[in-house]
């Protein structure tokens, strides 16, 4: 039995569905449990510096000499940390299963994947060559009508 070119292009979109689908749901873990931390620096209430990994430079630093009071030297620079925690309450499940469920689980999978084994592909050798052509119309040679 040949795979017509219908079942053919089915079973590659079947597979890059199912491809796609995983990498999908893998890209929704690992986004779904990473956290990051923003820095802004604001110098009085303008915003300054904003970064994402590292921590922000302060601008305010050489503005004030050194006699001034300590209390009012912070008055002019601000920073503001926000941090987005991913979720870290991934359920991972360590369940204990006896020797019979582990059994009956290896049968199923294996009788599952043994069920759906497919056929090989069939070689056609003259599927590309054209049938020769005709010289003579051989029903008008030999004169044998249908009447």
């Amino acid at each position: 039995m040949v795979l017509s070119k219908k079942h053919y292009i089915c079973r590659v979109m079947k597979r890059l569905f199912q491809k796609s689908a995983a990498l999908t749901m893998a890209l929704l873990v690992l986004f779904s449990t990473m956290s990051f931390a923003v820095n802004k620096h604001f110098c009085g209430k303008v915003l300054v510096e904003k970064s994402v990994f590292a921590k922000s430079k302060s601008c305010c630093a050489g503005m004030h000499d050194s006699t001034a009071d300590p209390s009012e030297k912070n008055q002019c620079c601000t920073n503001e940390k926000v941090v987005v925690e991913g979720q870290d309450e991934l359920k991972i499940s360590n369940q204990n299963i006896d020797f019979q469920k582990d059994i009956i689980f290896s049968v199923f999978v294996f009788s599952y994947i043994n069920l759906f084994e497919y056929l090989p592909q069939q070689i056609i050798p003259f599927k590309e060559y054209s049938p020769p052509l005709l010289v003579y119309d051989i029903s008008v040679l030999d004169q044998v009508f249908l009447i």
